[in-house]
């Protein structure tokens, strides 16, 4: 497939469902005007979305950049309020620096926060990279382990950070309640939770456990790229039908077109080495551009 041709399938190389095949002022509301869903209904329009959001990304994928688990768990860390492309854009030195969890936890703090200080909060992180490293070469034989119970026993990795490593280093389900997870799922009635432990309790309800670590990462691409916090392109929404927030955002066709972001509107990924099936530019590196 050739870069720059956002939104086609790398299997069958047909065009996937374009973000502008929406009908604005025609999405159908998911229940009748002043009849409640009911949770049947709610649950099948639900895992209909979750079908559509597989044809619109069939390449969805973790956009941080790692070549295996103790790459991913240092990556996700990293990530926390910053973006995965400075983290993608920071990683490339830190890991040639320090490429196992032995050499990560004999770091000199000072040296390891300026490597991370692109990421921002480098030195609480800093302290997170080095007593997850140490506690992975004492109490786990130097190697990151693949059950949720011992992750989170690290320093620095919560519940999130666990099964994103878990979903995408080792194949076990989960779902990753992020920012962009968290907003979409309310803003599509599936839930009304806002602690992320809850909210994935009641998402992992509606689908089944195979769904769960692909639903998250298609969810987490819908969110970036077309239902933004801010303003959503409800314009440009592929599953505005399903979505019962349809007008929250932009409802025009050509200025919802214009808030599209990543492949969707064109422009490089996070990712400085995305799969071979993204249809997307990959992102510069750091201080390149």
């Amino acid at each position: 497939m050739k870069q720059g041709e956002p939104g086609k399938s790398a299997k069958s190389g047909k065009p996937a469902k374009a973000a502008a095949s929406a009908k604005p002022g025609k999405a159908a509301a998911a229940t009748k005007p002043g009849k409640p869903e009911s949770h049947l209904a709610m649950v099948r329009r639900a895992r209909r979305i979750n079908r559509e959001l597989a044809e619109i990304y069939p390449y969805a994928h973790p956009e941080l950049d790692f070549r295996n688990p103790f790459e991913l768990l240092v990556a996700t860390v990293l990530s926390a309020q910053t973006t995965d492309l400075r983290v993608n854009q920071t990683t490339p030195a830190l890991f040639a620096a320090y490429p196992t969890p032995e050499d990560m936890a004999a770091a000199v703090p000072e040296e390891l926060e300026e490597l991370i200080r692109p990421t921002g909060f480098f030195r609480a992180k800093a302290k997170s990279l080095i007593g997850l490293s140490a506690s992975i070469r004492d109490n786990f034989g130097g190697e990151v382990p693949g059950r949720l119970a011992d992750l989170v026993t690290l320093p620095g990795v919560g519940r999130k950070t666990a099964n994103v490593v878990l979903g995408n280093a080792f194949g076990v389900p989960g779902i990753t309640v992020d920012t962009h997870f968290g907003r979409l799922v309310r803003r599509w009635k599936w839930t009304e939770q806002e602690d992320p432990e809850k909210v994935e309790a009641e998402i992992a309800a509606i689908f089944p456990k195979s769904e769960w670590t692909m639903l998250s990462h298609r969810v987490v691409f819908h969110g970036r790229r077309i239902c933004h916090a801010r303003k959503p392109a409800c314009g440009a929404c592929p599953i505005a039908p399903l979505c019962p927030s349809y007008g929250e955002g932009e409802t025009d066709p050509e200025k919802a077109r214009k808030l599209l972001k990543y492949e969707m509107g064109g422009q490089p990924g996070q990712r400085l080495s995305p799969p071979p099936d993204y249809p997307g530019r990959p992102a510069p590196p750091l201080g390149a551009g």
